[in-house]
């Protein structure tokens, strides 16, 4: 019972104290009002459960419908250059353009690999993730892809793109569809591609995808 009492009584005794420390004086009125203010702030710092600060964005812009038959145009417009230059001016200049359209059209100054499956390729060169591997095919000339011929020195006149389906999500985009290729003699190549692209934080539009493949003919 006594130590009941002696619980008892410090609990009063701290509990008095307590409220003598935190008691405002009423004669002190700019103690009242910093407790007030006080009060109020962590009361509205409690309530505020639904603060939302506000958003801020920063984009480069998207990649939009009207891009991508202009790249596709460029891509191809690229390729007959290749061809003519090969033609006129021989393998080493064909070469240098080649390199060229490579590292303005393809996502290779990203640092990231560029998902390359050419037309024509087979075994363990059928998919290339290396800007050497993608010069190989378009050129030939590197005895590391003794099957690369030289896709691009084939004597194209005209590359025509057909989507079949387009899909735009913010600065990336996909499509897929035909493309004909028509050499010199008129004889016109028809091959299904897979394109990704990547708007870059200048501006720029490069292939971060290119999958190619000749249509199937089932027997």
């Amino acid at each position: 019972m006594m130590k009941m009492f002696l619980q008892a009584l410090l609990l009063l005794t701290w509990t008095t104290a307590t409220n003598a420390k935190l008691r405002v004086p009423a004669a002190d009125s700019t103690l009242a009002e910093d407790a007030i203010f006080w009060s109020r702030h962590l009361m509205s710092m409690n309530l505020a459960n639904d603060y939302k600060p506000e958003q801020k964005i920063t984009s480069f812009g998207q990649i939009t419908e009207e891009d991508i038959p202009k790249l596709q145009k460029a891509w191809g417009d690229a390729l007959v250059s290749i061809s003519k230059t090969y033609d006129e001016k021989g393998l080493a200049a064909a070469k240098e353009l080649a390199q060229s359209v490579l590292d303005s059209a393809y996502c290779y100054d990203l640092g990231i690999p560029v998902l390359f499956k050419p037309t024509l390729t087979s075994g363990k060169q059928t998919f290339r993730n290396t800007q050497e591997g993608a010069l190989a095919y378009f050129v030939g000339d590197n005895p590391d892809y003794p099957g690369d011929t030289g896709f691009a020195l084939k004597g194209w006149e005209k590359v025509e793109s057909y989507p079949a389906s387009v899909v735009l999500l913010g600065n990336t985009a996909y499509s897929q569809g035909n493309v004909h290729i028509t050499n010199k003699s008129g004889d016109v190549t028809i091959v299904d591609k897979t394109w990704g692209y990547l708007k870059e934080d200048d501006g720029n539009i490069c292939i971060m995808l290119h999958h190619s493949s000749l249509p199937y003919s089932p027997s």
